[in-house]
């Protein structure tokens, strides 16, 4: 039971999540959405915006979509003040082997790589 979900609801949340992220990557213009966002467009489990289990789901989501060579999906999802992503997705990124040292120039990177793919 992941972060205390069945692995059914879970697994609802996470293809819920990659679904509204793939439609975002496809636009043409405004592709990021907010953490707050996306947590209020899952309806498989109700996370909030800040929630360890809800970041984990897109760390999860970034290393499967990684592996597909389709770069890290949760680039997309970023912080209101920011827009950019959160610190748990540059520490990721590190360890996925990326070169965070310039977080700005990776995230643009990184977000260009998504809506390639």
């Amino acid at each position: 039971m992941p972060y205390g979900y069945e692995q059914r609801v879970w697994d609802a949340a996470k293809r819920e999540a990659k679904t509204i992220l793939q439609a975002r990557a496809k636009r043409r213009a405004n592709q990021t959405i907010t953490y707050a966002e996306l947590a209020a467009e899952i309806t498989a489990i109700r996370f909030r915006a800040e929630e360890s289990a809800f970041h984990q789901m897109l760390g999860e989501i970034s290393v499967e979509e990684h592996k597909r060579t389709m770069g890290m999906l949760s680039v997309l999802v970023v912080l209101k003040d920011s827009l950019q992503p959160g610190g748990g997705f540059f520490k990721l990124a590190k360890e996925l082997g990326h070169d965070v040292r310039d977080k700005t120039a990776f995230f643009i990177e990184e977000l260009n790589r998504v809506i390639a793919a």
